[in-house]
C-alpha cells in the first residue's frame, strides 16, 4: 500500500516561487513514476508534471520552464519546485504514480494572487 501526504503551498504573489514536498510511503516506491497534480476550482484534476524512476522528467505545456518535479528515493520524497508563479497556477497539489495510482492525499493548496 502506498499512500501520499502533500505539503508546501501557501500563498504568493504572481512571479513568486514555491517549493512542494510529497512523502510517499511505500516499500516499492522506487520503482513508480510519480507525478504532481492540480485542480483549479471548478476544472477537473490535470496532471502537470511528472519523473521516472530513473529521473527524466515530463511537463504539461502550461508549466513547462516553470516547474521542475524531483524525486529523492532513499526518502520516498517528490519535490515540485515551482518559480515564475501565475494566477492560473491557483489549486490544489497533489501527487501520485500515473501509470499506478494510489488513493489520493489530502493535497496542498496553492493560491497565486496579488
Amino acid at each position: 500500500q502506498v499512500h501520499f501526504v502533500e505539503s508546501g503551498g501557501g500563498l504568493v504573489q504572481p512571479g513568486g516561487s514555491l517549493r512542494l514536498s510529497c512523502a510517499a510511503s511505500g516499500s516499492i516506491f522506487s520503482i513508480y513514476t510519480m507525478g504532481w497534480y492540480r485542480q483549479a476550482p471548478g476544472k477537473q484534476r490535470e496532471l502537470v508534471a511528472q519523473v521516472t524512476s530513473g529521473g527524466p522528467a515530463n511537463y504539461a505545456d502550461s508549466v513547462k520552464g516553470r516547474f521542475t518535479i524531483s524525486r529523492d528515493n532513499s526518502k520516498n520524497m517528490v519535490y515540485l519546485q515551482m518559480t515564475s508563479l501565475k494566477p492560473e497556477d491557483t489549486g490544489v497539489y497533489y501527487c501520485n504514480a500515473p501509470y499506478s495510482p494510489r488513493g489520493w492525499g489530502q493535497g496542498t493548496q496553492v493560491t497565486v494572487s496579488s
